[in-house]
C-alpha cells in the first residue's frame, strides 16, 4: 500500500492489526507521535488525516490510503518551528512534554479551521487531548498567541 506521510509517499505493508501509530513510529521512525493510553482517550498520538485530527492509536494505516497524514515532524520546514510550537515554548505550555505533539497537532487543525478562536472554541477543540501535568491555561494562552501570529503572518 502507498501511504502519504508529511507529503512523502511511502510504500508499506503493515500487519493487519498494526495501528497508524505503530507504522509511524516503528516503520517510518517518526517518533514524535506518542502513544500513552493506546485506547483513544488521551490524544497524545494525535496526527492530522486530511487536516483533521485523528488518534493514530485507533487508526489503521489502510484507512489512510489516498489521504494525507501529517505528523509533528511535518508541520514546519527542517530547522524551523511552527507558530504553535513557538507559542507553546514562549508560554511554557510544555511540562513533561509527552502530550505536546498531540496538543500541537490538535491546535494546528483547529487554527486551520478557525483562525480567530475564542477560549471556548479552543477548549472544545482541545478537549480530546489530556495533559497530566495540568498546563491547560498555558496551552490556551499559547494557542491564542499562535492564532494572532498566524493571522499577522497571513496579512503580510
Amino acid at each position: 500500500m502507498l501511504l502519504t506521510v508529511n507529503d512523502r509517499a511511502r510504500a508499506l505493508t503493515p500487519a493487519p492489526n498494526e495501528t497508524l501509530a505503530d507504522t509511524l513510529r516503528d516503520r517510518l521512525h517518526l517518533t514524535g507521535t506518542k502513544v500513552a493510553c493506546g485506547r483513544g482517550e488521551c490524544g497524545a498520538c494525535t496526527v492530522l488525516l486530511n487536516d483533521e485530527p485523528v488518534y493514530a492509536c485507533l487508526t489503521l494505516p489502510m484507512a489512510c490510503v489516498g489521504a494525507r497524514v501529517e505528523t509533528i515532524e511535518g508541520v514546519a520546514a527542517p530547522g524551523r518551528v511552527h507558530a504553535v510550537q513557538e507559542a507553546f515554548i514562549a508560554h511554557d505550555a510544555v511540562q513533561c512534554g509527552f502530550c505536546t505533539p498531540g496538543q500541537v497537532m490538535a491546535a494546528i487543525a483547529m487554527l486551520r479551521r478557525n483562525p480567530e478562536p475564542d477560549s471556548a472554541a479552543i477548549d472544545r477543540a482541545m478537549s480530546g487531548n489530556l495533559c497530566r501535568c495540568g498546563t491547560y491555561p498555558k496551552i490556551v494562552a499559547a494557542i491564542h498567541t499562535a492564532a494572532q501570529r498566524m493571522r499577522q503572518h497571513d496579512a503580510r
